[in-house]
């Protein structure tokens, strides 16, 4: 937290501070008071008491000025706050999502993620989905729908063919609008070998405005080959990095099913929410009245207002 005018601030706590001072100073000067008295039971019942509520209605009134010279400061704070905006899910469904190495493949691992993706996403994000192979295609088109998001990923094509990275990147910007918050996540292996450079489009798209996040799933040295093929699966990390540095995005390795799930839960929330400097001058106006005006109607109730 920061102030604007941390001035307010010192002067509010030094007027607490006098306030303080003053209070104790009128008890000091009742507890002398008692002492003319010559009854000693009742010098000993008005002194011993082990709650005086005077005590307690001066700190909550110097409470109250310190938080409205807090207030009056300009007290500002960054917050992580939900934002209405836009998110597309690149899916790999090229052949070598078929491979076995993260459990029970690829492709289902990916697939469970996007669901727990768009399980987590505020309310108000807009979230869409682009499945890619040799080429990419629009499987859903960005919607705050969960129910119809959901019924999309049953539709994503089995895995096949070959790795169009830079060209599914470039579908999945098509689909955003020109402004507002906008982010891609790419879900791969990371091995390209179709199409566009996603070297090259990614800082196109990050220049505009759009951030990438890269998970990368599947292993290295698994000695596990793609099915049908004499290839060993593979995960492309460098490339991955690469393309989310590109465009001011992050890269997230998940090589199983359960950390693919949670890594995709945690960028639904990091990919639709933005720091922001919150103003806290009213709210803590408005608690510190509270405060006071409690603090005033308790000390009449009982009595004891310093």
């Amino acid at each position: 937290m920061s102030f604007t005018h941390p001035l307010w601030l010192a002067a509010g706590i030094a007027i607490a501070c006098a306030f303080a001072a003053l209070v104790a100073r009128s008890l000091r000067r009742g507890r002398e008071a008692l002492l003319t008295y010559s009854d000693l039971p009742f010098l000993i019942s008005a002194t011993g008491s082990r709650f005086d509520p005077a005590l307690a209605v001066a700190a909550t009134t110097a409470f109250a000025i310190v938080a409205f010279g807090a207030a009056l400061a300009g007290p500002r704070a960054t917050v992580a706050v939900p934002v209405g905006g836009f998110v597309i899910l690149c899916v790999d469904t090229s052949g070598s999502m078929r491979a076995t190495d993260v459990a029970p493949s690829r492709a289902d691992a990916a697939a469970a993620a996007v669901r727990a993706f768009i399980d987590a996403a505020p309310a108000a994000t807009r979230v869409g989905i682009v499945a890619f192979a040799g080429a990419a295609g629009v499987v859903a088109a960005p919607t705050t729908d969960k129910d119809e998001l959901r019924a999309a990923v049953g539709e994503i094509p089995p895995p096949n063919g070959g790795t169009a990275i830079g060209d599914a990147l470039a579908t999945a910007a098509r689909q955003l609008p020109a402004g507002g918050r906008r982010a891609i996540v790419l879900i791969t292996d990371g091995v390209n070998n179709a199409g566009a450079d996603p070297a090259a489009v990614a800082p196109q798209l990050g220049a505009a405005g759009i951030e990438i996040d890269t998970v990368g799933i599947g292993t290295n040295g698994s000695g596990r080959l793609i099915p049908g093929t004499n290839e060993e699966a593979a995960l492309d990390e460098d490339a991955l990095r690469q393309i989310a540095a590109g465009a001011h995005g992050a890269y997230a390795r998940a090589d199983d099913a359960g950390t693919l799930r949670s890594r995709l839960a945690a960028l639904a929330h990091s990919t639709t929410r933005e720091a922001r400097r919150i103003d806290l001058s009213l709210p803590l106006a408005l608690a510190a009245g509270f405060i006071l005006a409690a603090t005033v109607a308790g000390g009449m109730l009982a009595g004891r207002f310093p």
